[in-house]
């Protein structure tokens, strides 16, 4: 990676890493879909605007039917999971379990034998399952986790892992800015129906709006604006190696907003990123 690469990876695990606190603070007023929802409109009317303003088209429609696939997978199903899943899961911990997107992108290349499987690919794989039961277990112990929650978290996560390896092989000759302002205008219309016909907030405070509007317009529109840039540049693992920071972030934020996490949960996401950083040492960067 580049000097430039590294920046742009600090930079969107700062935004990224602040989402996990974010959405828990949203979901406090907000029913799931409505904070995977409301995500993607802030998200969206961000990077419209920044199109409009630079006089540049949305993605042509012969792309459209990838570029919703690519909403699907990037942000209607892992935004909502999350949203979900944090009910139950504090946010330090979900950003743990998070950090399992490298692991789960590098098994989906091999599976599409783009990496070859080999044993230091297994010791990763089996590092990063550890870790996470590390992680579940103490978050159980101590209260913070439940396994359904632990489970969605880990849902979304594979979705992660899949869109990117997707975004890759697919959105060659876009721009990142049509890309991502595409994808966030589809998630928005993918989730619409589920937010009108399904639960509504009732009383929403000043927290949960600004929680929510941070959360689109830095954690989704700006955010995945630099992601695309970066993916253009690099491998999806390496991308996806943005999470390695993201656990940091998230610890952070989640004890300076009060939550417990026990030294089994941080021995587990010691595990975690260690399991990711056998999976990326240049062996495997080159094969991925």
């Amino acid at each position: 990676m580049t000097r430039r690469d590294l920046r742009d990876l600090f930079l969107l695990s700062a935004f990224w890493g602040t989402s996990f606190l974010l959405i828990k603070w949203a979901g406090h007023d907000f029913p799931p879909v409505w904070v995977a929802l409301l995500r993607s409109v802030f998200g969206a009317a961000v990077l419209l605007l920044v199109l409009w303003g630079r006089r540049l088209p949305l993605p042509p429609r012969s792309f459209w039917p990838t570029l919703t696939l690519l909403a699907l997978l990037n942000n209607a199903f892992p935004w909502l999971m999350f949203a979900l899943g944090e009910q139950t899961v504090s946010s330090s911990v979900a950003s743990i379990l998070n950090a399992t997107t490298p692991l789960f992108t590098l098994l989906i290349t091999v599976g599409l034998g783009e990496s070859r499987p080999s044993l230091q690919l297994g010791l990763g794989v089996l590092l990063g399952l550890a870790g996470v039961a590390l992680t579940v277990s103490g978050g159980l112990s101590g209260g913070q986790v439940s396994l359904v929650g632990a489970l969605l978290i880990l849902a979304a996560a594979l979705s992660y892992g899949f869109g990117g390896v997707l975004g890759k092989k697919k959105a060659v000759g876009l721009t990142p800015l049509s890309l991502a302002a595409g994808q966030l205008l589809l998630s928005t219309l993918l989730l619409l129906p589920f937010a009108v016909f399904g639960a509504h907030p009732a009383h929403v405070g000043l927290q949960a709006w600004g929680a929510v509007a941070a959360l689109g317009i830095f954690g989704s529109g700006l955010a995945y604006l630099l992601f695309y840039s970066l993916l253009a540049r690099v491998s999806p693992t390496q991308a996806s190696a943005v999470t390695y920071l993201l656990p940091i972030w998230g610890l952070l934020w989640g004890f300076l907003a009060g939550e417990h996490v026990g030294l089994t949960s941080l021995l587990g996401v010691a595990v975690v990123l260690a399991g990711v950083v056998l999976l990326n040492v240049p062996s495997l960067r080159r094969a991925s």
